[in-house]
């Protein structure tokens, strides 16, 4: 029988995409590299547990769901998280940052200054820009306040996003536009903590390193994974923790966050035997910025 593999999920490095095994094993992708595996027959999504520890119950998990912990176990991992409110007390430096997603989709906020632009590129941002570095909780009331005056969410549903990602404007300047606008209206804005530093505007595409600018559209997302099925094709793009796959369908977006909680064995060729949708149309905008 081959040895089986358990997926901790998707990474981005300065090199690009990379995905990270139990065990601490990592496999660097590249555009042309052929990703492949299969889901051991006979197997369960279970439970990746919280915080270094296993899952007591080794409870099943949906395979549907991104997010590969049970409800005991989410609860645990978050109980020390910045994004959940539950770190206050983290003496290390953070930055503020208004993130473009697509056409009337921008959100604000916060990660450490020690990751850089990691965030952003697991958030699968188009581009992005700094608004300013201070402490925690100054970051925190600067993203409240932009919430607050300037309406800009610090959530923007995934679904939304990628299919935001296949009508993207043509020039970096068009997809920086929105941004710049709302970067120029937050400065401008009275209540900022003394203690935050605000940054110029100074915006960063994520075209490039996605490869978006040359891949095909993508017509269809791998929807749950399932034992005894398998998923083959060649990366031809990456956004967030979105793989686009040229397989046998056509080029699928493989959400890394499926993996987690499987078993998962070596595969070939280019097929998908796992179920698949179409892709979400892309929602309609929203009216204004403000």
């Amino acid at each position: 029988m081959a040895q089986a593999w358990r997926c901790a999920g998707l990474s981005w490095t300065a090199g690009g995409p990379v995905l990270i095994w139990d065990g601490g094993r990592r496999s660097a992708l590249t555009w042309g590299k052929t990703v492949a595996f299969g889901v051991a027959e006979g197997g369960a999504r279970t439970c990746v547990g919280a915080r270094g520890n296993t899952c007591p119950l080794a409870a099943r998990v949906s395979a549907r769901s991104t997010g590969p912990r049970c409800e005991e176990c989410a609860r645990l991992d978050r109980a020390h998280s910045v994004a959940a409110d539950t770190l206050v007390d983290d003496p290390r430096p953070y930055r503020v940052y208004l993130a473009w997603f697509g056409a009337g989709m921008t959100k604000v906020g916060i990660t450490a200054e020690r990751r850089g632009s990691a965030r952003l590129l697991e958030q699968g941002a188009v581009c992005f820009s700094w608004l300013g570095t201070g402490p925690l909780m100054a970051a925190r009331r600067t993203e409240e306040l932009l919430r607050a005056a300037l309406r800009v969410p610090d959530r923007i549903p995934y679904a939304a996003k990628r299919a935001a990602r296949a009508a993207l404007p043509a020039t970096g300047e068009e997809r920086a536009a929105e941004i710049a606008v709302l970067h120029a209206r937050a400065l401008e804005l009275t209540g900022w903590p003394e203690s935050l530093a605000p940054a110029p505007f100074r915006p960063v595409d994520h075209v490039k390193a996605f490869g978006l600018a040359e891949a095909p559209a993508p017509v269809g997302v791998v929807g749950e994974l399932a034992a005894g099925g398998a998923v083959s094709g060649e990366l031809v793009a990456a956004a967030g923790p979105d793989l686009h796959l040229a397989t046998d369908r056509g080029v699928l977006v493989l959400d890394t966050r499926l993996l987690p909680g499987w078993e998962l064995v070596p595969a070939g060729g280019r097929r998908v035997e796992v179920p698949v949708r179409a892709l979400k149309e892309r929602p309609a905008a929203q009216d204004g910025l403000f």
